[in-house]
């Protein structure tokens, strides 16, 4: 597949996944994991959108925990291009700084928004999906988002409501809504205009400027001014100073719905439906129904250790290399044992291993997190 001469992959690479707790820390988030293959998660995800733009045109948003291990894992990338913001604000400050760097070095950018822990089955297909998706975000100021269609009713997603059709695939969105309750969530499923979204976005840098200094007005000159910098020694001083002055806000909230809420026709906003096998695996659970349907072990065990015995359990996640596991008369359970912590749940409650992170940082147990 040819490569687009404007397009710039920018993957953001911060969170800490504390749902993959304990494996997941501070220094050694779930991107830096290899869930799913011997390659981490942010390696999967720079492989697979290495045909679309080569390695110099890829930046990476994460923090200064991350950062090393970013940098040795993802060799061929400049390490310029590998930013470490000083504090967390959410994804709007953190694509817009991207494309008010990318708007100074070339005005034709488009830019791809992507999270770093996303599993793809037809990667093929992916790019296929990207390919079109820039050919609109190139054309004009459009935006586009990918849909994932959705097969229950989720409440860890956000929603988009779709339209008409505009042009080949594109669907034109009618609104955004953030993580709905149980009820509102079965009603978007059985609606069947709804799709999940998978925070991918394309849109051109320019675009995406505008958009900033429209609905962030106290925000986008911050990150313009931070880019000015950008290549110079006064980078690194600027970034650190403006930029825990800029809003906390995911760039959902600060330029989806607003622009979404002008109306169908004039909400520049499409989705393009992501048909192509993807799960961002968030949580224990979820990688165990992935390595389920892609190995079917017998009785929907799944081991990592040393050696096993399994005697009338079903549907287990244990994670214990080195020993050897021994599981009787027990079902669903997720375990899961570093050098210096155990995690024991089901997988009902996976969702919620977050609070024991939340916990260990209260009580500042800094070793373990």
């Amino acid at each position: 597949m040819a490569k687009s001469s404007n397009f710039y992959p920018v993957i953001l690479a911060g969170g800490r996944g504390t749902r993959f707790w304990p494996l997941s820390r501070k220094k050694r988030a779930k991107q830096l994991l290899a869930l799913d293959g011997k390659q981490t998660m942010i390696q999967q995800t720079v492989a697979r959108l290495l045909p679309l733009a080569p390695a110099n045109r890829f930046w990476i948003i994460t923090n200064e925990d991350l950062r090393p291990a970013i940098t040795r894992q993802l060799p061929r990338l400049p390490k310029a291009q590998v930013l470490a913001e000083p504090v967390g604000r959410n994804t709007a400050p953190a694509i817009g700084l991207a494309a008010f760097i990318l708007l100074r070095e070339n005005p034709d950018a488009v830019i791809g928004l992507f999270p770093s822990d996303h599993v793809i089955a037809d990667v093929k297909r992916y790019r296929e999906t990207l390919a079109r998706g820039i050919e609109i975000a190139a054309a004009r100021a459009n935006i586009v988002v990918l849909g994932i269609r959705p097969h229950r009713p989720e409440t860890g997603y956000g929603y988009i409501e779709v339209g008409s059709y505009s042009g080949e695939e594109a669907l034109r969105v009618r609104r955004f809504t953030e993580k709905p309750d149980t009820q509102k969530a079965a009603e978007f499923v059985a609606a069947g205009n709804y799709f999940w979204n998978s925070g991918m976005f394309l849109w051109s840098a320019r675009t995406l400027a505008d958009a900033l200094e429209e609905h962030l007005p106290r925000t986008a000159p911050l990150l313009a001014e931070i880019a000015s910098t950008y290549g110079t020694r006064k980078f690194g001083a600027t970034f650190r100073k403006l930029y825990p002055r800029c809003e906390n806000i995911s760039v959902d909230y600060a330029v989806l719905e607003p622009r979404s809420a002008k109306g169908e026709q004039s909400s520049n906003i499409f989705c393009l439906p992501a048909e192509f096998g993807w799960n961002d695996l968030g949580s224990w659970t979820a990688l165990h129904e992935h390595h389920v349907a892609k190995s079917c072990p017998p009785e929907g065990n799944l081991v990592a250790s040393s050696g096993a015995f399994l005697f009338n359990a079903r549907g287990n996640y244990v994670h214990a290399p080195g020993k050897f596991v021994a599981a009787v008369g027990v079902n669903d359970l997720v375990v899961v044992e570093t050098a210096d912590a155990l995690l024991i749940t089901t997988k009902q409650h996976a969702q919620d291993v977050g609070k024991v992170v939340k916990y260990l940082d209260e009580k500042k147990l800094h070793k373990l997190t």
